[in-house]
């Protein structure tokens, strides 16, 4: 099979693999669109993802495949069923997977068998991910484009339940990329107050007031700080970095109210940094979310798929562009050049 591979010097390449191995336990499946991830791919191609230092490796974590074959154990997968989350398990000639889901081929495990089987939580055969490798209904309202971005609305919705936000309160979001814009709908949908979101983009803000942002900033031109004190003189519930830049972390503390929380989502490539919280409030807390519990967004795809059926979240407003698997180059060329009309890319299969 092909695989999209990447080298220690950031070059992606076409790789033929091996298929991947499947256990009784397990399902193989044929992939049918992924989602280009700007945080954990692009990450990795430029080598600052934080503990992954293995190369070359196979990129893609946000796929949706249809399972083509099954284990002789397995019980809750059957042929034909689209599954959300595959991956590539093991190394394949030399090649580490990093998920490994912009592959022709993957595979998903049963947590049915595996628990059936002895080989549940907790032991050296199960995988987490499994929780969230989640089998679509034939009545879900989503194709498999739209499908790839349930992945990112999972991850966003279980970080905003580990965050706690709670309804009522008022919130400010750095960032109206794909994640940002995640956070954006959500809260709203939850019922939260006041939502607020900065960018550095004007483009960016027409989609951020249609996800349900009351105010929208560019950061380049406007003082947010003095724009939100005036709105808010004794500060703001939540404050969440979608971006993933460490100055926003002391930017935010001039912004939230007491006992307020910053919230840290968006993955820094720099991993340390100098906190100054002269002139956040005495009581504040700074939270990080930047690994989602595989087990919590398992949990939380029954919510996000009632806003899909119900027609209050539609995973087209959140996707830009749909890319063959063999143009995948050109998707990635797309943000390198920070296009501004960018936002979730998604790579489709013949």
């Amino acid at each position: 099979m092909k695989s999209l591979v990447v080298d220690r010097s950031g070059a992606l390449s076409f790789q033929e693999l091996d298929m991947p191995e499947y256990n009784p336990c397990q399902a193989l499946v044929k992939m049918r669109s992924c989602g280009v991830c700007n945080g954990t791919d692009t990450k990795i191609i430029h080598g600052t993802f934080k503990n992954f230092d293995s190369y070359p490796a196979s990129l893609g974590h946000e796929g949706v495949g249809e399972v083509v074959a099954v284990g002789d154990k397995v019980t809750g997968l059957k042929i034909g069923d689209r599954v959300l989350l595959p991956f590539l398990e093991k190394e394949n000639r030399g090649i580490t997977p990093g998920w490994g889901a912009f592959s022709e081929y993957a595979v998903v495990g049963d947590p049915e068998a595996y628990v059936k089987n002895g080989m549940g939580p907790g032991t050296e055969a199960f995988s987490e991910s499994y929780f969230a490798q989640t089998v679509l209904k034939d009545t879900d309202r989503v194709d498999d484009v739209g499908a790839a971005m349930i992945i990112t609305f999972r991850e966003v919705l279980s970080a905003i339940r580990r965050f706690g936000f709670e309804a009522g309160r008022n919130i400010l979001i750095f960032g109206a990329g794909p994640v940002g814009l995640c956070f954006i709908r959500f809260c709203r949908l939850l019922g939260l107050k006041t939502i607020m979101a900065v960018d550095i983009s004007d483009e960016k803000e027409a989609m951020a007031k249609k996800m349900g942002a009351d105010l929208f900033w560019n950061s380049t031109r406007e003082d947010v700080i003095s724009l939100v004190r005036e709105r808010f003189p004794q500060g703001l519930d939540y404050v969440v970095d979608a971006v993933g830049l460490n100055r926003l972390i002391n930017q935010a503390m001039e912004l939230i109210a007491y006992n307020g929380k910053i919230c840290c989502y968006g993955i820094s490539p720099k991993l340390s940094m100098e906190l100054d919280w002269s002139r956040a409030p005495y009581n504040w807390s700074l939270q990080f979310v930047q690994w989602p519990s595989k087990k919590e967004e398992g949990e939380a795809h029954s919510q996000v798929m009632a806003w899909i059926n119900c027609g209050a979240l539609d995973p087209m407003d959140f996707i830009s562009h749909v890319t063959p698997f063999e143009e995948i180059h050109t998707a990635f060329e797309k943000i390198e050049r920070k296009d501004p009309d960018i936002r979730k890319m998604v790579v489709t299969f013949s």
